[in-house]
This record gives structure tokens, C-alpha cells and sequence, in this order.
């Protein structure tokens, strides 16, 4: 199994924030400095995580140039660079891949993030539906993969035309390539030209059953995947501590802020989005929507929007009970991120048994 944290780029506290955006965010208490966010990553590092997750949206600054800076505040840890697909050509992102390998020792992941807000998109100058979206992603890697070769090449696609391209030398350690959606045309893109397919946390039998899927989906290509869940974790030394928590957390996001992010995601055409919704539909009032997985984040929070919460032996069995299901890789998060990848590293992580999946 494979364990990673979450790089909070826009700000940190002790409240639920948002992921990617500032409006109807919660006030950060503690700001986004490189300094700060060094301070979660030696914090990652030292609880045994193998690298760190960064948003990419209107609310955050560059990953690239974060994560350049604070990869030269640590030794091992990794970064999961978020790239925006659409945003720039394949050619330079496998430029950008080269440098970062050179200045971090060979610590780059890159996680090809496709968009799901049209507003969103369209304010970047992007006016490709859903499913086109994804078949410029799915152009993307391919390109990307080829340039890294190092030996020219010529592409013609839908969304791309390269003459002549690729790097100078071959690129010795290409990134693994991470890829989420929950959408047919997500999943087909994954099959074909992931390493690695992330899922937001849902109950485990849909887990099971995407993983499943997805998995068949890479069998027919003649492919193997990974698969990883993106799941937020409240674990204490004992539930009711952990659910007082939850209610804290809860208690921090008023009606008004509730009511602009829920209508903010119904303008989505995001599928992962619009399940995360359907788990709490809006509504406080039956946020637990199966053993120990609570869909409170999701009120507010954009993307990932479920927690693992109880005792940190029960938190350790459900990431079990989802690692029995095919899941390879997990990326977890919590508030303040410094002190709680201290406390998962050091309470949840080593309660975890080493299971073989089922099937």
C-alpha cells in the first residue's frame, strides 16, 4: 500500500476549507507560505508519506512553482503536481517534467486533471464539453508520453498537431501519470493512458465496483492500473472524540456558505461531482453514509468531500475494508494538514493490516 497527504496551496486552519477556489471559502488562519506549507511537507515526510497532492484551480497558486519551492525544503518526499490539461501544450509540460526531475532528485508525480466547472474552464479561455475535455486529455498523455522519448515524432489529433517534436535526450525517469474521473469517458481515458486511476471516497461497494470496472477496462487494452482514493480522515483515540470533531467542523460551516457551494457545484458538469453531492443531497441531517464514512466535506468543500471518521483502529479497518477491494494508494488530508499527518502517520498508518484484495 501506498500512502500520501495533501499540500493545502490556498490556505490552512482548523476549519473545512475550500480546495480550489477563494469565493464563500473559509477565513485561512494560517497562510499558504512557502514556509508553512515546508512545515506540512516535513511533517508528511516524517510520518512516512510518500508524497504530496496539490490543487490546481483559480484559487491556487502554480503547483509547478510550489511544489519546485518546497521540494528544496525536504529529502524524499514526492509531489503530485496537479496539471491542468488544455491550459498548456503537452510538449511544454514534458519540458516542465524534465526540469523538476532535475531539481528535485527524480521526485515528480503528475496528477492530469481534466476540469469540471465550465464556468471555470470558460474563464481560462477553455470552451470544450465534458467529453471532448476528455478526449484532449486522453491526446495529452499520449503526447506527453511521447515527447519524454526522446526521439522526434510527428502527432495529428483532434485537439493537437506536433511536427518534429520531443526532448533532446530521453527523459531517464518519467513521472507516473495519476488520473480521476468518474465519468465513462474518464474511465476510458484512464484505461487507455493512466498509471494510476483516483477515485474521490465513496462506501465501499461503489468503490468496489468502479474498481472493478476501470480495472477490466485496462485488461482489454492489455493494460494494468492503479488504483487510489482521495478520502479526508477525522480519527481520534476514540469515536466519540472523533465524531465531537466532525460536529465541530460541521458547526464551522453556516447555511450561507453551505447554500454557495452547493450551488456552485450544481453548475458543474463534474460526475464525480454530482456523486459526491448525492451522498448528503445538501442536507446536514444524514451525513454518515456508511461505517465511519461521513459526507460532511462535501457541503462545502469541492472535490473530495467525504471523511474516514472514529477511532484510529476504526479508521485503519476501513481503509483495510477499501484496500481488500483493489484500492492501491491512498491520499488522505485533515485540518490543520501539519498536525494531523503527524497524528495518522503516527496512529492510523501503523493499525493498518497488510490485506490481499479480494477476488
Amino acid at each position: 500500500m501506498t500512502y500520501h497527504w495533501f499540500l493545502p496551496t490556498s490556505g490552512d486552519g482548523h476549519q473545512v476549507g475550500a480546495a480550489t477556489v477563494t469565493a464563500g471559502a473559509a477565513r485561512h488562519e494560517r497562510a499558504a507560505t512557502v514556509g508553512y506549507l515546508a512545515e506540512v511537507a516535513r511533517a508528511a515526510e516524517a510520518a512516512g508519506f510518500a508524497a504530496l497532492l496539490t490543487p490546481v484551480g483559480s484559487g491556487c497558486p502554480d503547483p509547478w512553482i510550489v511544489c519546485a519551492a518546497v521540494a528544496q525544503h525536504t529529502d524524499r518526499i514526492g509531489m503530485l503536481v496537479a496539471v491542468r490539461t488544455g491550459f498548456a501544450l503537452p510538449t511544454l509540460v514534458a519540458a516542465q517534467a524534465e526540469a523538476f526531475q532535475a531539481v528535485s532528485g527524480g521526485r515528480l508525480a503528475l496528477n492530469v486533471v481534466t476540469g469540471g466547472d465550465p464556468a471555470e474552464q470558460r474563464a481560462y479561455g477553455d470552451f470544450l464539453d465534458h467529453d471532448d475535455r476528455y478526449a484532449r486529455t486522453g491526446e495529452f498523455i499520449d503526447v506527453l508520453r511521447r515527447t519524454w522519448r526522446g526521439t522526434p515524432f510527428d502527432f495529428t489529433g483532434a485537439h493537437y498537431r506536433i511536427a518534429g517534436g520531443g526532448l533532446t535526450a530521453p527523459l531517464t525517469e518519467p513521472p507516473p501519470v495519476y488520473l480521476g474521473g468518474a465519468s465513462p469517458a474518464a474511465e476510458a481515458v484512464a484505461a487507455r493512458h493512466a498509471d494510476a486511476y483516483l477515485m474521490w471516497g465513496e462506501p465501499p461497494a461503489a468503490i468496489a465496483a468502479r474498481v472493478a470496472r476501470v480495472r477490466a477496462l485496462a485488461a482489454e487494452r492489455g493494460r494494468t492500473l492503479r488504483t487510489g482514493l482521495r478520502l479526508h480522515v477525522i480519527a481520534r483515540p476514540t469515536a466519540g472524540e472523533a465524531w465531537a470533531e466532525a460536529d465541530r467542523l460541521l458547526a464551522g460551516m453556516s447555511p450561507e456558505r453551505i447554500a454557495a457551494a452547493q450551488a456552485r457545484f450544481r453548475r458543474m458538469d463534474s460526475v464525480g461531482q454530482a456523486r459526491m453531492a448525492a451522498l448528503h443531497g445538501g442536507s446536514a441531517d444524514a451525513l454518515t453514509v456508511a461505517p465511519n464514512l461521513w459526507a460532511g466535506i462535501g457541503l462545502v468543500r469541492e472535490g473530495a468531500g467525504t471523511a474516514l471518521v472514529g477511532s484510529y483502529a476504526e479508521v485503519a479497518a476501513r481503509i483495510d475494508e477499501y484496500a481488500s477491494h483493489g484500492v492501491d494508494e491512498f491520499v488522505l488530508s485533515g485540518w490543520p494538514h501539519r498536525e494531523e499527518a503527524e497524528r495518522v502517520g503516527a496512529e492510523v498508518l501503523p493499525r493498518v493490516a497488510a490485506v490481499a484484495p479480494v477476488g
